[in-house]
């Protein structure tokens, strides 16, 4: 939902349905974040309710969203995408805007980056991706861009990982191409 001044805000009960199934993720897969409390976490999401919208978006589209860390330095919990396999409301899109206007036929409908954007979150970067897999087995028949480095971006390039043979991959693609089974895990803080 989106009132006037382009505030993206959520009814209550869709915030109440959300915490629910964040609360629910959140106790089920303790191991994901040892050691933290969801009382603190919620008084967090409390103070900022627009981080609710974009967890809101991260769930809509299939991203399973749970908190992975806590950030000392910067007081902030941090929130991956857990679905076992690439988000299924984000997939058959090509890496960025530039990608996605330069392909002449069979566009996709959106791109990485900018559904991203749209959602208030950062796509994860290789490191983080690696990070995600260290808490449980992911992308075991799909794939993940990944945030790419600019000198493979400049080239035409993009990188994208995923899980096989219990080994995290990393692989290189045009960065206009797409496929079904290719989306992208977000991160929040929160």
């Amino acid at each position: 939902m989106t009132n006037g001044d382009n505030h993206k805000e959520l009814s209550l009960e869709q915030r109440e349905e959300l915490l629910s199934v964040l609360k629910a993720r959140f106790e089920k897969n303790m191991h994901r974040h040892e050691g933290l409390a969801w009382e603190k976490v919620q008084a967090k999401l409390d103070a900022k309710p627009e981080k609710l919208w974009s967890l809101h978006e991260m769930e809509r589209t299939g991203g399973e969203p749970d908190v992975v860390r806590y950030d000392q330095n910067s007081d902030e919990y941090i929130f991956y995408d857990c679905s076992a396999e690439s988000p299924s409301g984000r997939r058959s899109v090509c890496y960025d805007r530039e990608a996605l206007e330069s392909r002449k036929k069979h566009k996709p409908e959106n791109s990485a980056m900018d559904m991203a954007a749209s959602m208030g979150i950062e796509i994860l970067t290789e490191e983080q991706y690696r990070e995600l897999q260290k808490l449980g087995s992911f992308d075991k028949k799909t794939s993940s861009w990944v945030k790419t480095p600019d000198k493979i971006r400049k080239l035409g390039g993009a990188i994208f990982c995923d899980r096989r043979y219990d080994t995290v991959f990393v692989y290189h693609n045009g960065a206009e191409s797409y496929y079904a089974a290719r989306g992208f895990r977000g991160s929040l803080r929160v």
